[in-house]
């Protein structure tokens, strides 16, 4: 109670807070502490790597938060209890690493995914389950404006192209790690504007050039390009079709003898 009480005062008016899985008790006893009041300010809650089967009174907290915006789930668990609450949120944030049930995520983006803005899919998930997932995605997130997807296999190269021309309009931010399928880079479906495009791949000649190729429309602010080994020499495209042209207004290359570059923040 001693943390709390320091908490309270050093925390007055908080308007963000993340919640991560070893302080769960601490922050919950801060969101219902009587000498604590963020009801009128708290407007942003991220849960990281949270289980939220050891959460208890979760619907107690949501409903005292009057001003509450945006809800950002990453790397969750157990996510039963978020969705039965029974006040409305708006979830701007999923990114999933760990299996979870197919029920319990459908009825989740069935309440919210009208509000999805971030979506992220990880290493934890075989082949089906990622055609599942995708899937979900497609049939009820229309506004996602992040999407990261980590090594995905041929087998399911059509379902992430129907995601992306499902979501062009607001796609913003982009990022894809390619293990097998480079057709995922023809650049036909990228929206003609992205704020930053990573792509982490093996790279052949032929496919990155007919990447750049079909891509002279989209412009790109900035560009990440992470080669795995084995990669064709593409400086020469590099230079060809991106130096010398006005599409990509900073690049970062990392990989087979070209300088690291930085990961931009996530953005929110």
């Amino acid at each position: 109670m001693d943390h709390v009480l320091q908490i309270t005062h050093l925390h007055q008016n908080l308007k963000k807070i993340l919640i991560c899985n070893n302080y769960t008790s601490l922050y919950q006893s801060l969101l219902l502490s009587k000498d604590y009041n963020c009801s009128n300010t708290l407007n942003t809650i991220t849960f990281y790597y949270v289980d939220f089967r050891v959460i208890i009174n979760l619907d107690k907290v949501f409903g005292q938060l009057n001003v509450l915006e945006s809800v950002h789930i990453i790397n969750c668990s157990s996510l039963e209890q978020i969705i039965n609450l029974s006040k409305p949120f708006k979830l701007k944030s999923l990114i999933l690493n760990k299996v979870l049930q197919f029920e319990s995520l459908q009825q989740l983006l069935l309440k919210s995914g009208d509000y999805l803005e971030n979506f992220g899919l990880g290493f934890g998930y075989g082949l089906s389950s990622r055609q599942v997932l995708l899937g979900l995605i497609i049939k009820y997130c229309k506004n996602i404006k992040f999407l990261d997807l980590c090594e995905f296999e041929t087998q399911i190269t059509y379902k992430i192209l129907d995601l992306i021309e499902n979501i062009k309009q607001n796609l913003n931010y982009l990022s894809i790690n390619i293990q097998e399928d480079n057709h995922l880079i023809n650049g036909q479906a990228l929206p003609s504007k992205l704020e930053y495009l990573s792509l982490v791949l093996n790279v052949k000649e032929s496919d990155f050039k007919a990447f750049l190729e079909n891509s002279q429309d989209v412009f790109i602010n900035k560009l990440l390009i992470k080669l795995q080994r084995g990669s064709d020499d593409i400086s020469h495209y590099i230079k060809e079709y991106i130096m010398k042209g006005e599409r990509v207004k900073y690049l970062a290359i990392k990989g087979c003898g070209f300088l690291c570059g930085r990961f931009p923040a996530f953005p929110f």
